[in-house]
């Protein structure tokens, strides 16, 4: 069955910002190994992106017309959201195994997405 997963990847901002343009491209290099594995391997990448750093976060509570705005990210943790793939696949296995690509030194969390009950 296919389904569609999030690929989440929390990782240390202040490592990254402090990481040489070397160490930068090796990360960069991961990544574009990863979404080639993908393709070849009959994933198909339907979007993700790297995020800016949680600092210029905004977080909002509250009900829409009443909502109260704060700066910076709602965990205060070492670990961020930094970016995320959204992949569609029928072989989660496979997609688990590939996800070793991006590991380094963080973990990398997959889920399910739950499907849309009116498509």
């Amino acid at each position: 069955m296919t389904t569609d997963y999030v690929v989440l990847l929390p990782g240390d901002e202040s490592r990254w910002a402090a990481a040489d343009p070397a160490t930068r491209e090796a990360v960069y290099a991961q990544h574009r190994e990863f979404a080639t594995q993908l393709g070849e391997r009959g994933h198909t990448v339907l979007g993700g992106a790297e995020l800016e750093h949680s600092s210029g976060a905004k977080v909002v509570r509250g009900h829409r017309g009443a909502v109260t705005v704060t700066d910076g990210p709602y965990a205060e943790t070492v670990e961020q959201l930094t970016g995320f793939y959204l992949v569609r696949s029928d072989d989660l296995a496979d997609l688990l195994d590939l996800c070793g690509l991006l590991t380094n030194a963080e973990a990398v969390e997959v889920r399910a997405v739950v499907p849309d009950p009116g498509a």
